[in-house]
């Protein structure tokens, strides 16, 4: 063969005229003729084998030049062909490769047919997958969602494509390298396959799950490419490139360079890679968009993959984390996650490694604060994971949980989701105790340290302190023996000495004491020949040191007092020395079990002490986390509901807390926390564990007793919910957990009392779902929870009662006959006698049973009332014979229950005359020496308040009912009755029958209605009624609180009249005066709060009679008592959303609650502007009167503290026209404002404004309002920041005209108005002039008629800055000083606003008509 084929760098070279022994294409086959060229190919193929492209390449190349003319089919048998040949080189070469006797001519057709099949097959593969690119864009998806059909060809492309990758695989797996001379690939043959491989990753589709194959394909066959054709640097470059512009390759690449690093081996390629990427500036970065996503992708993948390949190159990474990229800052962020995570993790890290560990964290940390919220959040994610894989060093817990906890005020929610996940994993991986309790930390700390101190204390003691004295007479006897022994061989020979006294002579004497240290050290190890030998030579050495001169004579005592010289030293060295001496050697072994014993107890110190911090950072982010359970967004509060979840599962302290707060979500509008809340409960209380059915129910019932106990009534309701449904979803275990409910209220399992109270509200909630798990054991209810001990147990008799009135038809949608029980049923006995008993008694929880207890006899008994009327007759008269108990007044108690024995026996007006009898003794001795019970007295008038209000609601809503009830069934009747006859007549009128029967139906429903009113205005409170008999005596007790002072007496007497006023407008008009003088005047906190719920109640029931005392209740506003004030802000807070209040200028006293030092309140009156603002223009309309309200001199109201509440007010100003409203009423207020307080105010009112273009250009029309008191500080700062507010972000005009307007604000605040002379200033004074002529020519004249009243008609501007102007101080007339009567004086007066002081009606509220009102 005389020629070489070189692979082109263009398809159309090799038409070209080639150089020297170059292969260049003689015969390019037109299309038609390409089929049967394409079959002789075939045959040659198979004839000839995979060496036939040598004479068969003009063919294939013959298809990529009309590559866009031919048809698919002849494309895919090209392809088919060139695969085929490929896979016959793949099969042949090996043997060829090992062959020794192979010719040169023989390796150059090899290498040419290698070289021509690869590149067809290259070219071709890229046509057919740019076609099927451009196809797959053609029949994308269009408006309609239906995708055109796929022509068959390009289905099977997918397949032909993981062909096309093996075949090529095969062939570069083998060591074909050694066809080229000296083994070296030329470049062009290589770049026509990773150009192939590249194409092929650009498709759209290449990281989706179906195209698995082929991307393993290619990420193989670059790889081997890489390793054996020196593709490295070109991969790393084209990796960087392609990640520019195809985001969907980050994660392809991420899997691709892992591949090539640990399959392969090439792990220079990551350097390489993560080298470019970090050699990229901060300019590049933003310039290159997409690409620094795709970028963080790629090594968020990365590292999650090989993160032990990527420390090395970490170095080049950390720069990113100072750049504004803050998706680099991400990427670099969770590497050092996943490095941490998986390498740097465990307690084998060896020291360089343990430094990198706490270096990363350290990052880590310094970016919980990061400037980007993304970030910030990111590394909260990651902490979570270092968290859960149990990396992070336990010396760091408290760190970061501080941090985190910090995070949950972030402005981000998804940092502060992020922040709660993270807390989350602390306490659920925490490496502490189980039971998270400061308490009992703290009492465990102080315990241990204490125990701590006393082993330090025992071991000091028992360290033996031996004197150098008794030491020295211990060793006196063989040291004076060894003394001997040295001086008689002291005439010894030099040489021998030094042969014998090595130890000696090895060591260098340097002075006089450090030889006198060396030799009492020799005397305390016991080497006395050593001491006596150095002592004696140093003498030799020192003769004129005072410690040895006494050894000028060598004997044996001045030797051994030389020796006890140095050894004891003097006495004030005496306990050093003993400090400085060895142990006992028979004590070792026990200092050292000591000593083991003190590290052990150090360490549990230690533990303790940590466990107590990270139990209290555990506590603090509980308190804040069920603060969130409120927010708006929903995706916090369901992150607040699953770690209160979390917490609870793990037995953290106080985590009921959280369970119990976040119950009332049930009733949350938004369905998603609905959903939270209650899949949380079901997790928590509802899926026990257990063996058996019995264990569940039990660890059921247990949970939801430990839930239970302590609960208020809301709390329990809102449960009632859950737990309802579970009774209601068929569980398997509801019959189970009924059982085990009703052996624990009756006592079959012991329990306490709680717990039986527990089981019995269960129960009730049960009852909800099915009436008869209550109803059949009716009987066992009424004899355990209201038998004998009932007045011992008046809670569990409270509970028993909420449990059976689940029973009645309340809650139930019932077309028959209501359910009800007779009179004479023990259930109702044993009520009666319960609340008759416990009335004289002074029991704190009686008056909660007697509520309960009334409501259960009138949702439950036929005739209530008649009932009620005996139980209120039973009530008085064992008052009265608590009374009789006194001796002086035994004959008037006589003579009443004569009376009442007589009523009994001659009927009601008997029994009203004894009942006066009876307010008659109890009015003359309430206070005399055997003066009656003031308790019991307050708890008899409290049951006849409950009877009353309980009394009205049965006529309005049971007994109306009833009768509309009975009414259809009669219509109904007469309808059966009138027969097929009237319904022919029916059908031929019906449209004018039905409008009939319609009115019919609304007059039979107000002459019900009507009855009912006539009922409650005339029967209930008349005289011959037996409530009527004990309104005197509450009217009495109210407007005399000097003679009834009595706290609990004065409350209950209050409270029932109030609810006695509710029955008609009469009693309400009557007693309107009194109920306000208590509500202002009264002396007891809880009897105004009382009053103005009270009052509340009438404003919705009586609206034209409260109306005109509105402004008494805002007063309450300003009460001294902070829960007076909580009170009336939600009792106003419902009155105003509901419309029964006009809302005036009184709301100002609403806004001075924002500054409230409760914070309680604050979050009301907050509640109250944020409802009030989803009223249109309702905030907007108030603006103006509480503004002077409260700029006001005579309020006194703080600068800060009204810029805090103008701050609040204006957020809810939104729309650009209120905007420039509020800019002309505020300006012109200026001109009436009479202190420089009141124009700081309205200066900063503007401030606080959201300023737009509008509103500046009306600012600036308004200049004369203000312009004079520019000097003035606290007006030109808050107009200055308004400018610098608005200079932000404005386009460059509009900034010109800012600018100009703070030069001109400028120059009036410091050289004053009338001294400021300049060009703009002279123009704008000519336009005022101007505008000042036009307004005096519009003037009228002298003689103009004026208006009807002679005034001119004011202007809409003039009639707008009226509501601004400050009003005048007029002089009222003094009111009578009114005050409640002493206890000294005879004749009492009411102490009651008098007639002049009691507002007039002015205004009537339109309200629903009685029917409406009756049937909700």
């Amino acid at each position: 063969m005389s020629w070489d084929f070189f692979v082109p760098v263009c398809v159309g070279d090799l038409v070209k005229t080639g150089g020297i022994n170059q292969y260049v294409v003689q015969d390019v086959v037109s299309p038609k003729q390409l089929p049967s060229h394409l079959n002789r190919f075939k045959s040659a193929l198979r004839s000839q084998g995979p060496m036939c492209i040598l004479e068969h390449f003009d063919t294939a190349y013959s298809v990529l030049q009309h590559t866009n003319s031919v048809d698919l089919s002849v494309k895919e048998d090209t392809l088919d062909l060139l695969v085929q040949v490929v896979s016959s080189l793949s099969t042949s070469l090996p043997s060829f490769l090992v062959s020794a006797a192979v010719s040169a001519e023989e390796r150059k057709e090899k290498l040419n047919a290698v070289k021509m099949s690869v590149f067809l097959l290259c070219k071709i593969t890229e046509c057919l997958e740019s076609d099927s690119c451009r196809h797959s864009f053609i029949t994308a998806p269009g408006k309609g969602g239906k995708k055109a059909k796929t022509g068959e060809g390009f289905q099977q492309w997918e397949s032909e494509r993981e062909r096309v990758l093996q075949a090529l695989v095969q062939l570069l797996q083998l060591d074909i390298r050694s066809l080229w001379h000296l083994s070296h690939v030329e470049e062009e043959f290589t770049s026509c396959v990773t150009y192939c491989c590249y194409k092929l990753l650009e498709n759209p589709t290449i990281s989706h799950v179906k195209t698995k194959p082929t991307r393993d394909g290619i990420i193989h066959l670059l790889g081997l490419l890489i390793k054996k054709y020196n593709h490295l640097l070109g991969a790393s470059v084209k990796v960087i490139q392609l990640l520019q512009h195809f985001e969907q390759l980050s994660s392809v690449f991420a899997q691709a360079v892992s591949v090539w690093s640990k399959e392969y081996g090439v792990k220079a390629i990551i350097g390489e890679v993560i080298r470019e990427i970090g050699q990229k500036s901060n300019e590049e970065l933003a310039r290159e968009g997409s690409g620094v996503k795709a970028f963080s992708s790629f090594l968020s993948e990365l590292s999650a993959l090989v993160p032990e390949l990527l420390i090395p190159n970490i170095s080049v990474l950390i720069p990113h984390l100072e750049g504004e990229s803050h998706m680099m800052r991400v990427a670099v962020c969770e590497v050092l996650g996943d490095i941490l995570v998986r390498v740097l993790c465990g307690d084998g890290l060896e020291e360089s490694s343990k430094a990198d560990r706490d270096r990363f964290l350290e990052t880590l940390q310094e970016h919980l604060h990061d400037t980007h919220s993304h970030v910030r959040s990111r590394v909260l994610q990651v902490y979570t994971r270092i968290v859960n894989s149990k990396a992070l060093p336990l010396c760091r817990y408290s760190e970061v949980m501080g941090l985190a906890i910090g995070r949950l005020i972030d402005k981000s929610i998804n940092v502060v989701k992020c922040a709660i996940q993270l807390l989350a994993a602390f306490i659920a991986h925490n490496p502490y105790t189980c039971k998270l309790s400061s308490t009992d930390l703290e009492k465990t700390l102080e315990n241990e340290t204490a125990k701590l101190k006393e082993m330090k204390a025992k071991l000091t003691e028992s360290t033996p302190v031996i004197q150098a004295s008794e030491l020295w007479a211990a060793m006196e006897p063989e040291l004076r023996v060894t003394v001997d022994t040295e001086l008689e061989r002291l005439g010894d020979s030099k040489e021998d000495q030094q042969e014998e006294e090595p130890d000696v002579e090895g060591k260098e004497i340097e002075d006089d004491r450090t030889t006198a240290v060396m030799i009492a050290q020799y005397l305390r190890v016991n080497k006395y020949r050593n001491a006596v030998r150095l002592c004696i030579k140093a003498h030799s050495c020192f003769p004129e040191s005072d410690m040895f001169a006494s050894l000028s004579t060598l004997t044996q005592e001045t030797v051994m007092d030389t020796l006890g010289l140095l050894f004891k030293g003097s006495d004030e060295d005496t306990s050093e020395h003993s400090q400085n001496l060895p142990p006992t050697p028979q004590k070792g072994e026990d200092k050292e079990s000591a000593d083991a014993e003190l590290k052990k107890q150090e360490r549990l110190v230690q533990y303790l002490r940590e466990t107590e911090t990270f139990a209290l950072q555990v506590e603090k982010a509980i308190s804040v986390i069920n603060s969130m359970l409120y927010q708006k967004t929903t995706s916090v509060v369901q992150e607040a509901v699953q770690f209160c979840v979390t917490v609870c599962e793990f037995r953290v302290a106080n985590s009921l807390s959280g369970v119990r707060k976040m119950l009332p979500l049930v009733w949350s509008s938004d369905t998603a926390i609905k959903d939270s809340v209650v899949q949380a409960y079901r997790r928590l209380y509802l899926n026990p564990q257990g063996d058996t059915n019995r264990m569940k129910a039990q660890t059921l019932v247990d949970s939801l007793s430990e839930l239970m106990i302590d609960a208020s009534l809301g709390t329990i309701q809102c449960l009632e919910e859950i737990v309802q449904e579970f009774f209601g979803s068929g569980n398997s275990l509801e019959s189970t957990v009924v059982q085990v409910l009703w052996e624990r209220f009756t006592g079959k399992t012991e329990t306490s009392i709680l717990h039986k109270r527990a089981a019995v509200l269960l129960l009730g909630m049960a009852a909800r779902a099915e009436r008869e798990v209550v109803l059949s054991n009716l009987d066992t209810l009424c004899s355990v929870g209201l038998g004998e001990k009932v007045t011992e147990e008046f809670l569990l008799a409270r509970d028993t009662v909420i449990t059976i009135c689940n029973i009645t038809d309340r809650d139930r949608q019932s077309k028959g006959a209501p359910f009800r029980l007779p009179q004479e049923h023990q259930l109702f006995t044993r009520l009666t006698h319960a609340i008759a008993e416990g009335a004289v008694m002074e029991d704190l929880h009686w008056e909660s049973f007697m509520e309960q207890a009334v409501r259960l006899i009138y949702f439950l008994a036929e005739s209530p009332d008649q009932l009620c009327s005996r139980l209120l007759q039973r009530t008085a008269r064992l008052l009265l014979e608590q009374i009789a108990e006194s001796g002086e007044i035994s004959k008037d108690v006589s003579q009443t229950q004569e009376g009442s024995q007589e009523s009994n026996e001659q009927g009601e007006p008997q029994l009203l005359t004894w009942l006066c009898l009876f307010f008659h003794t109890v009015l003359c001795h309430v206070f005399s020496s055997f003066a009656v019970n003031c308790v019991c007295l307050a708890q008899l008038l409290a049951l006849c308040g409950r009877v009353a209000f309980w009394q009205v609601s049965h006529l309005e809503r049971s007994v109306s009912s009833e009768l509309r009830r009975r009414r259809g069934e009669t219509e109904q009747r007469e309808e059966k009755e009138k027969g097929p006859s009237s319904k022919a007549k029916l059908t031929a009128n019906e449209s004018t029958m039905e409008e009939e029967l319609g009115l019919v139906g609304a007059s039979a429903d107000d002459t019900e209605a009507e009855l009912i009113r006539k009922i409650c205005e005339t029967e209930l409170v008349s005289e011959d009624n037996l409530l009527h008999a004990f309104l005197p005596l509450l009217v009495k007790i109210c407007s005399s609180p000097g003679h009834y002072s009595h706290p609990q007496l004065t409350t209950a007497a209050c409270l029932a009249l109030s609810q006695y006023m509710m029955i008609s407008p009469a009693v309400c008009q009557e007693n309107a005066r009194l109920m306000f003088t208590v509500l202002e005047r009264s002396a007891l906190p809880v009897v105004r709060a009382n009053a103005i719920i009270a009052l509340g109640d009438l404003t919705v029931r009586f609206p034209n009679i409260l109306e005109p005392w509105t402004q008494n209740l805002y007063a309450r506003l300003s009460d001294e008592v902070p829960s007076v004030r909580q009170m009336a802000v939600t009792v106003l807070t419902q009155l105003v959303l509901k419309d029964m209040l006009k809302v005036k200028g009184q709301v100002s006293e609403v806004a001075v609650l924002l500054i409230d030092p409760e914070p309680h309140i604050t979050s009301l009156a907050l509640n109250f502007f944020n409802e009030l603002a989803s009223k249109d223009n309702a905030i907007y309309n108030l603006l103006p009167d509480i503004i002077s309200r409260l700029s006001d001199p005579e309020r006194g109201m703080s600068s800060e503290d009204f810029n805090t509440i103008m701050k609040q007010l204006f957020s809810y100003i939104t729309k650009e026209r209120q905007t420039e409203s509020l800019v002309e009423k505020l300006c012109q207020r200026f001109r009436s404002a009479r202190t420089e307080r009141q124009w700081c105010d309205l200066a900063i009112s503007l401030s606080l404004l959201s300023m737009c273009e509008r509103g500046f250009k009306k600012l600036q029309e308004c200049w004369e309002c203000y312009s004079d008191k520019l000097t003035e500080p606290g007006v030109y700062q808050p107009l200055v920041a308004i400018t610098t507010k608005l200079r932000r972000g404005a386009k460059l005009q509009f900034k010109s005209q800012v600018d100009e307007f703070e030069k001109r604000l400028t120059a009036v605040h410091t050289r004053g108005l009338e001294n400021v002379e300049s060009p703009e200033m002279d123009e704008e004074n000519q336009k005022e002039g101007q505008a000042t002529d036009e307004v005096v020519a519009r003037v009228p004249a002298r003689g103009r008629p004026k208006s009807k009243r002679g005034q001119s008609k004011q202007s809409v501007s003039s009639r707008i800055d009226e509501s601004f102007v400050t009003p005048r101080r007029t002089r009222k007339s003094k009111k009578p000083v009114i005050t409640f009567s002493s206890d000294e004086e005879e004749v009492e007066e009411d102490a009651v606003l008098t007639e002049s002081e009691t507002p007039k009606v002015t205004t009537p509220i339109a309200r629903t008509s009685r029917r409406a009102r009756l049937r909700n």
